[in-house]
């Protein structure tokens, strides 16, 4: 079957792989469990034998008294036992397993940092958003259960097996019926489960998508009256969970139905056998009660066994897919190239093509370097490909053709910064978690935003929400971690787009303050940026129309002396 589109679904050798990975080197711990286990499964054979032998004390001529205090005894000590052992079996494991799952998410959300923007962009954030949430809940809810029951059962279905086989192996062989129908059962369910899981999970992430959109854009949403829109979407993405929910509660269904044959068929066959056996004198009506004890005390762990595998195969669908998120930034790791980073702090790109669609490119040949210690400023007409630009510089997306040097450190800064619901420490203090609070004041005075603190009714420590600060204070902000950062180089997309004309003076200088010394380019907004660069160049449908200083293209009348003159008119007006 062929993986849901999104992010990658690793297979079941890789998901092992990284299991074992995630145990950390505990491997004793597993050899601890088992032996805890095979004695919790050996200490619940015993009261099923120490009854028959009860029975059979009872129903003899010359009872024998201390037999049965003797086997009652046994029994008592063995349900403590066991009682204890599976108990410590339980906590051990939950605790073993609870630490490997913690792993796992945390190498999880670290890949997915990782992750080229490109690549998260076209699977859609839903299907990641879907993984870290809906995925880690069921594997965190499952795998805790499924793995002490899993291995509980099997032990205890072999042991049972030896206890029957003790009192007579034509007792175990005549369980053996019930084998055919386990197998068909499992098979068949192995063969559509897995699929089904999987689309439900692909489903889910779909879901989680059209949410998203509609939550993202609320305000078009709301201004164009599109609520009905996004409804139906998210409607159906809703219904294809459902019915995809159904196919699998079908499968699970009939894989029930066949396990309940099979306990039929099986207390049939031990009743024959048994009956058999006590009239031709070969066996003991206590021979035939243990028997059936230990059958019944057979059928739950079989039935768990088998039940878990549903569940199982739920955990590891879901395993796959976070598995899938690790692997995908692995692959990121790797993909990295070891020279991207030149020796001095300048940015270069060479012989750059870059398209989003086959057919359509974005960039053409472009050719660009940026001194280190130097600012140039692009500009250029909407379209002309300046974020495509600023995007490859800095690393978040990788060109279809040509090759990018960039310093590792270099900061990217958009017109879409973000305040997160934390205090305004520590949305300063991303960067630079160890600043002491008279370095964080000074960040926001290097960018004039040292009245947010005195607006702020707490200070430092109040909590910011996106009411909370204007956007032209929000960007304030993301050029305070500029300077908290210190990055030999910074690329600023159109940064102070967001201000508006009563701000964007300050925010113009507090661009500049951040980006001060630093090897910088700039995506312009205003053309007073592009007249205190030490470069511009000038995009126009993805390449270099033209390139030098600010006096120089003036002087040759060409776009960019266009592109000044309309921006200066309106500031004659």
């Amino acid at each position: 079957m062929s993986a849901p589109a999104g992010l990658p679904v690793a297979s079941g050798r890789v998901v092992a792989r990284e299991a074992w990975r995630a145990l950390g080197g505990r491997y004793g711990r597993l050899v601890v469990l088992a032996v805890v286990f095979v004695g919790a499964a050996a200490a619940g054979t015993v009261p099923p034998l120490a009854l028959g032998l009860i029975v059979d004390a009872l129903v003899a001529p010359a009872a024998d008294p201390s037999a049965v205090w003797l086997a009652g005894a046994a029994m008592a000590a063995s349900v403590v036992a066991g009682a204890i052992l599976s108990a410590v079996g339980l906590v051990a494991s939950s605790r073993l397993l609870e630490t490997m799952l913690a792993r796992l998410r945390e190498s999880m959300v670290a890949a997915a940092l990782r992750l080229p923007q490109a690549d998260v962009e076209r699977a859609g954030a839903g299907d990641l958003i879907s993984r870290a949430g809906d995925d880690v809940a069921e594997v965190a809810e499952a795998i805790p259960g499924v793995v002490p029951a899993l291995t509980g059962s099997l032990f205890t279905i072999v042991l049972t097996f030896v206890g029957l086989a003790a009192i007579d192996p034509r007792y175990a062989l005549a369980l053996l019926v019930i084998v055919p129908v386990h197998v068909y059962a499992v098979r068949r369910y192995l063969r559509d489960a897995p699929q089904l899981y999987a689309r439900e999970r692909a489903a889910m992430a779909e879901r989680a998508q059209q949410l998203l959109d509609a939550l993202r854009g609320l305000e078009s949403v709301r201004a164009y009256d599109l609520s009905h829109h996004h409804l139906g979407r998210i409607g159906m993405a809703s219904w294809a969970v459902v019915r995809w929910s159904m196919h699998a509660r079908t499968v699970q269904n009939a894989f029930f139905a066949r396990l309940n044959l099979a306990e039929f068929l099986g207390m049939g066959s031990l009743l024959v056998v048994g009956f058999l056996l006590v009239q031709s004198g070969a066996g003991t009506v206590g021979g035939v009660t243990a028997a059936m004890l230990l059958f019944l005390r057979l059928f739950g762990p079989i039935n768990e066994l088998l039940f878990v595998i549903d569940e199982l195969q739920s955990a590891l669908a879901s395993l796959s897919r976070i598995v899938g998120v690790i692997v995908a930034g692995e692959r990121v790791d790797a993909a990295t190239p070891a020279d991207r980073a030149p020796e001095d702090a300048g940015i270069h790109l060479r012989a750059i093509h870059h398209s989003y669609t086959d057919g359509h490119p974005s960039l053409t040949a472009v050719d660009l370097d940026v001194a280190a210690g130097s600012m140039v400023a692009v500009v250029g007409e909407s379209g002309a490909g300046k974020s495509t630009l600023a995007a490859l510089a800095a690393g978040v997306h990788t060109p279809s053709a040509g090759s990018v040097e960039a310093p590792r450190d270099v900061v990217l800064v958009t017109q879409e910064v973000h305040v997160f619901a934390a205090t305004l420490r520590a949305n300063l203090a991303l960067v630079r978690p160890d600043a002491e609070d008279d370095e964080l004041i000074a960040a926001l005075c290097a960018v004039e935003a040292e009245a947010l603190v005195d607006r702020l009714d707490d200070g430092l420590d109040t909590v910011l929400h996106a009411d909370s600060v204007s956007a032209a204070e929000a960007q304030q902000i993301a050029l305070a971690r500029v300077v908290l950062a210190d990055p030999r180089a910074v690329i600023l997309d159109e940064a102070t787009a967001e201000a508006g004309s009563s701000d964007a003076d300050r925010i113009e200088r507090a661009a500049m303050a951040a980006i001060e010394g630093r090897t910088a380019l700039v995506v312009a907004h205003r053309l007073s940026q592009a007249v205190v660069a030490d470069r511009v160049v000038v995009l126009d449908r993805g390449r270099v129309e033209e390139h030098g200083t600010h006096d120089e293209l003036l002087a040759t009348g060409g776009s960019y002396a266009r592109l000044w003159s309309a921006w200066c008119r309106p500031r004659e007006d």
